[in-house]
C-alpha cells in the first residue's frame, strides 16, 4: 500500500484498442487528491498501438498483458485475481477522466456506509459537459436495463447515498471479496451488462447498492465499441435474456416472464422498423442456443440467495409503461 489508508482501492482499467483515450485516463489518475493503492491496466491483446509508452510515461501503472480479447469480463476478472492485498476495486473504463477527488469520494462513501458493498458515480457526458451520462443502472422486472439520468442535463443532482440496483462499471466500486464470492463477472457475456449481472448475484447474497454523486468521472460513453454498433445491441441483448433467466428468483422469475417475453418481442419489432433485424435476431436466437448452461448456473447462483423476493423487487423498477419509454 502506498497511501497508509485502511480503505485500500486498487483501479482497474481494461483497454482495448482504446486509441487516445487511455493516456488522458491515467493521468487524471496521477492528479488524484488521495491516490489509488495500484492502478492496473489490463491490455486485451490491443493491436491499435495505445499501449505504445505507457510504462514510460506511467511508471507506477502496472501491466497486465493478454495476448487474446478475452472481453470486459473476463479481463477484469484477470485484474480482480491480482489485486488480493486490496479490499476495495474501482473499474475505470479507457474513455473517461475521473475528477481530481474521485479516489477521495469513493473512500469517503465507503467510510459512510459501511455496510455497502458496491457503488455507483456521477457519470458526466465528456463530449457534452452540459450533459450527465447517467448516475448507476436500473434494472425493470422485464429484465430491461438502463442507465440513469442518461442524457438528463447536468444540473440535475442525486442525493449521496441514495440507493440503485446496480454501478455503472465504466466507474463503480466493488468490495473485491464479495464480488469474487458472488463468482466475479460471467465471462460467457464478453461485455454489455455484466455489470448489472454481476450486480444481481451480489443482491441476491444480501449485498446493497448506493450512489456517490460527488464522485465524478467524465465518460465519453460507447467511444470504443459505438453506442448503437451491431456489436453492442448483440451483447447487450443476448446478455439481457441470460441475467434474467440466471438470476431471477423463482417467484418472481414466472411473475414477470410475461412481460420478460414482451420486452424481447418488442425489441425484435424495434430494431426491425430501424432495418437492423439481423442483428437483434442473432442475440435473440445465441441468447436461447445457450440457456442450458445459463440454467445450470441457475441453479447455483439460486442456492445462495440471502434476501427476499419483496427485498428484491424493491430495488428494480415495476413500472409497467417505463419498459416501453426506456426500449432501444
Amino acid at each position: 500500500m502506498n497511501n497508509g489508508d485502511a480503505v485500500s482501492i486498487a483501479v482497474i482499467i481494461v483497454n482495448y484498442n482504446a486509441g487516445d483515450f487511455l493516456a488522458p485516463c491515467l493521468n487524471a489518475l496521477e492528479r488524484q487528491s488521495s491516490p489509488a493503492d495500484r492502478v492496473i491496466v489490463v491490455d486485451n491483446g490491443s493491436t491499435d498501438g495505445s499501449m505504445e509508452g505507457i510504462v514510460e510515461r506511467f511508471p507506477g501503472v502496472e501491466i497486465l498483458v493478454l495476448e487474446d480479447n478475452i472481453g470486459f469480463a473476463g479481463a477484469n476478472n484477470r485484474a480482480m485475481d491480482w489485486v488480493g492485498d486490496c479490499r476495495w476495486v474501482a473499474l475505470l473504463n479507457p474513455d473517461t477522466e475521473p475528477a481530481p477527488d474521485w479516489i477521495e469520494t469513493l473512500r469517503a462513501g465507503v467510510r459512510e456506509h459501511a455496510d455497502v458493498a458496491m457503488f455507483s458515480c456521477r457519470l458526466s457526458d465528456a463530449r457534452d459537459p452540459s450533459r450527465l451520462d447517467g448516475t448507476g443502472d436500473c434494472y425493470h422486472v422485464s429484465g430491461l436495463v438502463w442507465r440513469r439520468d442518461h442524457g438528463a442535463l447536468a444540473e440535475r443532482r442525486r442525493p449521496t447515498g441514495e440507493a440503485i440496483f446496480s454501478p455503472c462499471a465504466a466507474a463503480a466500486l466493488y468490495r473485491l471479496d464479495l464480488a469474487r464470492e458472488a463468482g466475479g463477472f460471467d465471462e460467457r457475456y464478453f461485455c454489455y451488462n455484466e455489470d448489472i449481472d454481476l450486480a444481481f448475484r451480489m443482491r441476491l447474497r444480501g449485498a446493497r447498492c448506493v450512489h456517490l454523486d460527488q464522485s465524478v468521472v467524465a465518460h465519453a460513453g460507447s467511444g470504443i465499441t459505438g453506442a448503437h454498433s451491431d456489436f453492442t445491441v448483440y451483447h447487450g441483448h443476448r446478455n439481457l435474456v441470460w441475467t434474467y433467466v440466471k438470476n431471477m428468483p423463482k417467484g418472481l422469475f414466472w411473475r414477470y416472464l410475461p412481460l420478460h417475453l414482451l420486452m424481447n418481442l418488442v425489441s425484435i419489432l424495434h430494431y426491425t422498423f430501424k432495418g437492423r433485424p439481423g442483428v437483434i435476431l442473432r442475440a435473440k436466437l445465441d441468447a436461447l442456443r445457450g440457456l442450458g448452461p445459463i440454467l445450470d448456473t441457475r441453479r447455483a447462483v439460486q442456492a445462495h440467495t440471502r434476501v427476499s423476493a419483496t427485498d428484491l423487487r424493491a430495488a428494480m423498477v415495476t413500472a409497467p409503461l417505463a419498459m416501453f419509454r426506456r426500449h432501444g
